[in-house]
């Protein structure tokens, strides 16, 4: 923190007690000292949970502390500021040669159900309070974590037109997060609850919190937004379409969700599709499968977490991902779409939606566990992340069956190339634009309730980040969204750039507000807001629309539905 100095900030509160952040402050003479934000790290919004179960709320009369004894919160780091735990997970850094950020295993425990909240300071709040952005973070849901520290959110909270609370949540990733399966069914069942999504659910439980407890920092229950970046995005779409199915109007919390490079994906699969993938964890852990489920759950929670951990590289089917339940996920959750159900809901609750992707999205997923080079590997690899039905139509589609023993696909360098643009349209391009084009029919308005946008221009502070030959890659463009991000280490963005995305933050601002953002793309559902190469923004007429559509369509059509037993 060379630009930043710190001190201690106290608030007391008439329902969660009194509690301890901090404020930070740009460095200077301390007489004119300017407040840049206040924080809060690591505040518990649930229980700590049970190993692969849903989480529990806190009790309602739940209070973190006194005015003797404020509530300081989470794993206090080597800087000193206190964070939430961090889910453990499979280390990125190994999986990823073009990206160079070492993950900090410091605070790696099974308790991180933590928030972290960062507040405008030095400005007078609206009457109403705060606007709430409320982001989760990303990481393929097998990886990542939340804390931000505070220098590098001052810049977005003090130098721009974004002037609202930022709450990221910790939530529980890979199989701590997603495992599911029947004998996790039939346990959960005997409480009446469904098993699976642990994750979503413990996202859900950081957003009810936030829904409640909100106020007390300054910030506006009635106007928060959901919003998220590659696994984070498909997080909110979730959490919305969790809304708008199981939550009722007077209960709902979202007013806007901002899907950044990621999409609805297909219909997830029940607890008995994801059997086969419990059934090679256990053989991988040498736990007997004659055993009793309940024996089976008790050895897999007798386990150390670094074990789980360490065998999660070693399986074939390696990604953890959503359950069909019918609790969390609806079992008609991608029909409705196509059908235009979960849209003409969406327009009811007059909910504004934002969705878009970074031009080469497949550098970046390319290199998450990456393939062998041969068709029979890329199929595995995929069928770790979606049905086997889906992945099949797929690779017909992309490569037709008389390139299946060839040594290269046409078009693509080699096969491990065409895993990469696979994984990045299912994931972003040809998947958002069948969901957009389904909200569209269902009656909302481009430029109006949609607001879709494509980067092909990248900042010069995510140089050491990202290799430049991955051009405008996944995940560059989170130094736009952040207007740097990682300022605090030196590698903010420079004045040139502050420049070019200038009315690209004011936009976004407008968005988290609830203004109307003048996004210019009112012409059509094929029109997108632009950042060209060259700085400049245009609206652009969308090339790959009829392909998304082909894709959506082909794996998400309107009999999609799935039974879900519950």
């Amino acid at each position: 923190m060379t630009n930043y100095s710190r001190d201690v900030y106290r608030i007391a509160t008439r329902s969660i007690g009194h509690l301890e952040g901090i404020t930070v402050f740009r460095r200077s003479d301390a007489k004119t000292a300017q407040p840049l934000i206040h924080y809060f790290g690591g505040i518990s919004y649930a229980l700590p949970p049970q190993r692969f179960r849903r989480p529990k709320a806190l009790p309602d009369n739940y209070t973190y502390g006194t005015k003797d004894k404020p509530g300081k919160f989470g794993n206090k780091a080597k800087d000193a500021i206190h964070k939430t735990g961090i889910c453990p997970q499979p280390p990125p850094v190994k999986r990823f040669p073009g990206v160079h950020v070492k993950p900090d295993t410091a605070g790696w425990q099974e308790d991180c159900l933590q928030l972290n909240i960062y507040i405008p300071a030095g400005k007078s709040p609206p009457a109403s309070g705060w606007p709430v952005f409320f982001f989760i973070h990303g990481g393929f849901l097998q990886w990542g974590q939340a804390n931000e520290s505070p220098a590098a959110i001052a810049p977005l909270l003090s130098e721009t037109a974004f002037e609202a609370i930022v709450v990221i949540p910790s939530y529980r990733l890979n199989l701590f997060g997603f495992l599911s399966s029947e004998e996790l069914q039939a346990e959960a069942k005997k409480d009446g609850e469904a098993a699976g999504n642990m994750g979503f659910w413990d996202q859900r439980l950081a957003l009810e919190w936030t829904g409640k407890q909100i106020g007390n920092f300054g910030g506006d229950v009635n106007n928060i937004t959901v919003g998220g970046y590659s696994a984070g995005a498909h997080s909110a779409f979730h959490q919305l379409a969790h809304e708008l199915y199981f939550v009722p109007d007077a209960e709902a919390v979202i007013k806007r969700v901002a899907c950044w490079s990621n999409s609805p994906g297909v219909q997830p699969r029940t607890a008995s599709d994801h059997q086969k993938q419990f059934d090679e964890l256990l053989a991988a852990l040498d736990i007997d499968k004659t055993k009793s489920g309940e024996k089976e759950l008790k050895a897999l929670r007798d386990l150390d977490w670094e074990k789980l951990v360490a065998i999660q590289e070693k399986l074939r089917i390696s990604e953890f991902r959503a359950t069909t339940d019918n609790a969390f996920v609806p079992a008609s959750l991608m029909a409705n779409i196509s059908k235009g159900d979960f849209g003409r809901r969406m327009k009811e609750r007059g909910i504004k939606f934002m969705n878009g992707e970074c031009r080469d999205e497949h550098h970046l997923y390319r290199a998450w566990r990456t393939p062998r080079n041969s068709f029979n590997a890329i199929r595995d690899r995929l069928i770790a992340d979606y049905p086997t039905d889906v992945v099949d139509k797929l690779l017909n589609y992309y490569c037709g069956e008389s390139d299946r023993t060839r040594g290269k696909p046409d078009g693509y360098r080699d096969w491990p190339e065409l895993f990469g643009h696979i994984y990045a349209d299912m994931q972003v391009h040809h998947l958002e634009r069948g969901f957009q084009n389904a909200l569209h029919k269902a009656g909302l308005a481009p430029g109006k309730d949609i607001f879709r946008y494509r980067f092909e221009w990248r900042a010069k502070c995510i140089d050491d980040m990202f290799q430049r030959e991955w051009g405008v890659t996944h995940a560059t463009d989170m130094s736009i969204w952040f207007w740097g991000l990682d300022y605090d280490n030196g590698r903010g963005l420079t004045d040139k750039d502050k420049a070019v995305i200038h009315p690209w933050n004011a936009a976004f601002a407008a968005f988290v507000k609830g203004e109307n953002p003048q996004w210019g793309t009112d012409r059509g559902v094929e029109y997108v807001k632009r950042l060209r190469s060259d700085g400049e923004i245009d609206i652009w007429k969308d090339d790959r629309w009829r392909a998304g559509l082909t894709v959506w369509n082909m794996v998400n059509g309107s009999n999609s539905a799935i039974k879900a037993k519950v």
